[in-house]
């Protein structure tokens, strides 16, 4: 009988553990992935970003070069597409949910707020963020989607931009 509640105990355990799906932002099998080839406006190569379906989001990464150094504006824009050289054609941020810009507005994030990229004197930053409740359908939508960077830090908070300043580097996702 000890034996027998043992083995139930340890079924159990492993059903459980079975059951258990991927954590907030682990990957997820099958996931999709877009990448951004970003340039600035006299179409130099401004580094690469990546947006990835994990579990419960979408993970954005940027790998900067390129830029001047300092804290840069990071944003998801609404329209796939970078026309020099403004970028005013990649549109507004990505915001599916009609909330306000910032991770300090009570009222927001957007969808496409991403923090402040830090680049160094060397011209190279990088950032990860995971953000909760995106997807890539809404993501890669009829219009797509593209990835910005601005000439200065974001505030977190003024919507719609957070004083980010202008457009200086832009890429479009495309999947694959």
């Amino acid at each position: 009988m000890r034996v027998n509640l043992t083995l139930a105990i340890a079924a159990l355990a492993l059903a459980g553990c079975q059951n258990r799906g991927p954590a907030l932002g682990e990957p997820v099998a099958g996931g999709q992935m877009a990448t951004a080839a970003m340039r600035t406006s006299t179409g130099a190569d401004a580094g690469r970003a990546t947006a990835r379906e994990v579990a419960g989001g979408v993970r954005f990464t940027i790998d900067a070069r390129g830029l001047p150094p300092g804290q840069h504006g990071a944003h998801v824009h609404t329209t796939g597409r970078c026309d020099p050289p403004g970028f005013e054609s990649a549109g507004p941020h990505w915001n599916p949910t009609n909330t306000k810009h910032g991770s300090n507005n009570p009222q927001g994030p957007h969808l496409g707020d991403l923090p402040n990229l830090t680049v160094g004197a060397d011209g190279r930053g990088t950032i990860a963020m995971t953000m909760p409740g995106a997807t890539m359908a809404s993501l890669l939508d009829a219009d797509g989607a593209a990835m910005m960077v601005h000439a200065a830090a974001d505030d977190l908070v003024t919507d719609p931009s957070g004083n980010s300043g202008g457009r200086i580097a832009c890429g479009v996702f495309q999947l694959g």
